[in-house]
Parts: structure tokens; C-alpha cells; sequence
């Protein structure tokens, strides 16, 4: 008997999902637990794993489409019990031409050839299609002319990381021209690949999904983003304050121990961290930053749930780390990390997006000096990391001399609640940030 393939409840309160895309097409063997089609929820985006091995025998419901949970939205039969695939027009046989057929009546005296089926070209390798990814990792490889064939993936059962396509990319590797004879090993090229450019030009980049002009309906996550954000300007009184910090003592701090930490821990050192544990000791200081305001009372939340807003190429994300305050510096890093990852390859659970009490935003990390962010309701507050630069700023040493000097710049922005939240206290909260970030004194593990 047939698998059925359901739409899966995301959590207590999700009744329904969107299937934004089939990642197999009917026909093509799959594997248990191997990403099997895309959906949207008012939670999160995930990929939705095969239920069971075989071949995908049916898709029972189209792209684009929200059913409810529990629907049957497919079957996958087992290897040897594939049925002719019931979905997508002719997925098995199409007709021949007029012209063809009367081609055939021609040579009556052969016999009749085999039903022949018209398929696209592709637009990706066969490694490619066969290489365990992601939509957006071969997106960025079809950007970069990259052979996913060529990458080493780490993730689950050798699956390609976008950390293994940018690597990859950022060592400067050269790819084999698309088109290209992949079948040679990567040792064996150099004296395999002939000395005259081959004959086969590269293809050109796919065409662009949207021209100008076009209408375009909006994603899930789309229409929900521009609802909270709408949400948000309404209910809170949005007020903004900025500091500049001196960031030249940890920018010193991550180069001397960036090698050594990822060696360590298996893990990038990255900048957040820091950020993320300056506010966790200001919040404890100041708790009010940490409340949320319900009706007419103020609840001060028990623990301090930071909301890292991760940007995706489909839309923005805010997955939580709980509990942060309990977490030293070590803990911070890795849970921000296993958090992006997971929701740039669609592997969040809607209990990954809930329960923040407080948000920190990167903007500077696409060059922006400082951005006025949104609040993420229901937090009170949110605080906005700008892009570090070297500006020349006065310096004073122990004996109060001036001088000036190159360092290492960022600016911090706090978006808060001025119904909640008094700006003497924004002021405060961020001046002690501030401190934290010049005189950082903590061991980085």
C-alpha cells in the first residue's frame, strides 16, 4: 500500500499550511526523512521531510495551495510497487506530433519505436539535482557557476550547507565550466582538462522569476510581516536612541581568538555574541526593558528570551534563544549559530519563534551605520546593531591627555516603548551596554 504524504501540524495553534514547493517531482525515488516539499504557516517556513522510502507516486496537491493539517497532500509507493505517476500532465508518455507519426507510417517495415517522452532541458547539472541541498544553496550556486558536485556538504547525511556553498566560494576554487565533464575526479582534472577552452559554452543564468511590470502575489511570511509590522507601529509608541561605541577592544579580542575558538568548539566566532551578552547583563540590571506591558499591568518576565532576527532571501525571521541569561559565553555562540542555520534551511519548529522578550537586530551587517528597527511585539524593546568601521575618534589616556587615534566603530540603536519605557531609562540601559562593549573583561571560552 502507498504512504501517504500528510500537511503536519507545526504546533497547537497552527490549523493549516501552504505549500510553497515540491522538492521532488512524481516519479523520482526518495529517501526517509529526505526534504520532500516546502511549506509556509503563520509560524515559520520549513522543509517537510519523506515520511517513508520509495518513489513519489502521486502529488495530490499543486503549489501555491493552503490546505489543513493532516491533509493527504500526496503518496509514495514503495520501489518495487511504483504505480505510473498520477500526477502533473503528462508525467509518463505524451503524444508525437502529426508530423511525427506520419514520419513512423513510413517505415512500416521497422518496428514501431518506444513512446518517447519530452522533457525540459534542465537548468541545473545531474549532480547538481542529485546533491543533497537546499532551493537557496542551488540558487547560489547556479549564481556563482558553482557544481554542487564539487562541495562537501556537513550537514545530516552529507547535506550541503549555504556555510559549505559560501566556503566553497569564498576560497576562490575554480568550478567546472557548466556543461563541463564533471564525471572526472577533482585530482584528475588538471591533466584531464585540455589546453584549448571547451567547445561547449557555459550556460547562460536562469531567467529572473519577475519581470517589470509584473504583479505579484505576496508570500505567507510576506502578508504576516507587513501584518506585525503595521501591528506594532499601532501599539507601541516607537522611540529611538543611538550610541557610538569604541568596539576597537573586541574586534582585537575576536582576530586573536577567532582560529583558536572554532578549533575548540567546532563553531565560528562571530560578533553577536558579544552584543547579545552586553544586553543580557544590562536587562538584569534594568528589568522594565525586559517586560511587556498586558492591559493595564506590567509583566517582568522570569527569564530573558532574546529574539535574533536572522535575515533569509525569502522574507525575515526572529527564532529565540531561551533562556539566555543562563548561558555563558560559549552557549550564546552556539545557540545563535544552530539557530540561523536552522532558519536558513527551513528547520525551525514554531516553538524556535515564540516567547522572546527582548530582540536584537543586525542591519550593519549589510553596511547600513544604524537602523530605527520595529518593535517584535510583545517586547517592549529592540536593539539594532549598525556596521563597524574605522573612524578616527579623540582618545583620552589615564592622565587625561587627548589624542587621535584610528578605532574600530559601531553604532548601537534601542527602538523602545515609550509607554512602558521612560528614555532616562532607554539612556541608562544603553549607556551600561556601552561600558560592557569598551571594557569587555569576560573570557571568550
Amino acid at each position: 500500500m502507498p504512504t501517504d504524504i500528510i500537511m503536519p501540524q507545526m504546533g497547537e495553534s497552527i490549523v493549516e499550511g501552504t505549500i510553497t514547493k515540491w522538492l521532488k517531482k512524481p516519479g523520482d525515488k526518495v529517501q526517509r526523512d529526505e526534504p520532500l516539499f516546502e511549506i509556509s504557516t503563520d509560524k515559520v517556513d520549513a522543509e517537510i521531510p519523506a515520511p517513508a522510502s520509495g518513489v513519489l507516486q502521486e502529488i495530490k496537491v499543486s503549489e501555491g495551495t493552503t490546505v489543513g493539517i493532516n491533509t493527504v497532500v500526496g503518496t509514495i509507493a514503495a520501489d518495487g510497487e511504483a504505480a505510473p505517476a498520477k500526477s502533473a500532465p503528462a508525467a509518463a508518455t505524451q503524444e508525437k506530433p502529426a508530423l511525427e507519426k506520419k514520419e513512423e507510417k513510413k517505415s512500416a517495415a521497422a518496428p514501431p519505436p518506444a513512446a518517447t517522452v519530452i522533457t525540459p532541458a534542465p537548468q541545473e547539472s545531474s549532480d547538481d539535482e542529485e546533491a543533497r541541498s537546499s532551493p537557496l544553496v542551488r540558487k547560489i550556486a547556479r549564481e556563482h557557476g558553482v557544481s554542487l558536485s564539487q562541495v562537501s556538504g556537513t550537514g545530516l547525511g552529507g547535506r550541503i550547507t549555504k556555510q559549505d556553498i559560501t566556503a566553497f566560494i569564498e576560497k576562490g576554487s575554480q568550478p567546472a565550466p557548466v556543461g563541463a565533464d564533471t564525471s572526472v575526479r577533482p585530482a584528475e582534472r588538471s591533466e584531464a582538462a585540455p589546453s584549448s577552452p571547451p567547445a561547449t559554452p557555459p550556460a547562460p543564468r536562469p531567467a529572473p522569476a519577475t519581470y517589470p511590470g509584473d504583479l505579484v502575489p505576496l508570500t505567507n511570511m510576506r502578508k504576516i510581516i507587513a501584518q506585525r509590522m503595521i501591528e506594532s507601529r499601532r501599539t507601541s509608541a516607537h522611540v529611538h536612541c543611538m550610541y557610538e561605541v569604541d568596539f576597537t577592544r573586541i574586534v582585537s579580542l575576536r582576530a586573536k581568538h577567532k582560529n583558536g575558538f572554532e578549533q575548540r568548539h567546532g563553531v565560528r566566532l562571530t560578533f553577536m555574541p558579544f552584543f547579545v551578552r552586553a544586553a543580557i547583563i544590562a536587562l538584569q540590571q534594568w528589568p522594565i526593558i525586559n517586560a511587556s506591558l498586558e492591559g493595564d499591568s506590567i509583566r517582568y518576565h522570569r527569564n530573558i528570551n532574546v529574539g535574533i532576527a536572522v535575515a533569509l532571501d525569502w522574507g525575515l525571521i526572529v527564532p529565540v534563544l531561551k533562556n539566555a541569561g543562563d548561558l555563558n559565553f560559549l552557549g550564546l555562540q552556539r545557540g545563535i549559530t544552530d539557530l540561523g542555520e536552522r532558519a536558513r534551511t527551513k528547520k525551525l519548529k514554531p516553538e524556535d519563534v515564540e516567547g522572546s522578550t527582548f530582540t536584537v537586530t543586525n542591519p550593519g551587517q549589510f553596511g547600513a551605520v544604524f537602523g530605527l528597527p520595529i518593535i517584535n511585539q510583545p517586547n517592549s524593546a529592540i536593539m539594532g546593531v549598525g556596521g563597524i568601521t574605522k573612524q578616527p575618534l579623540v582618545v583620552t589616556d589615564k592622565e587625561g591627555n587627548d589624542s587621535i587615534a584610528i578605532r574600530s566603530v559601531v553604532h548601537l540603536t534601542l527602538g523602545y516603548d515609550h509607554r512602558l519605557i521612560d528614555g532616562a531609562v532607554a539612556d541608562q540601559f544603553m549607556a551600561l551596554v556601552k561600558k560592557i562593549l569598551e571594557n569587555w573583561n569576560e573570557e571568550v571560552g
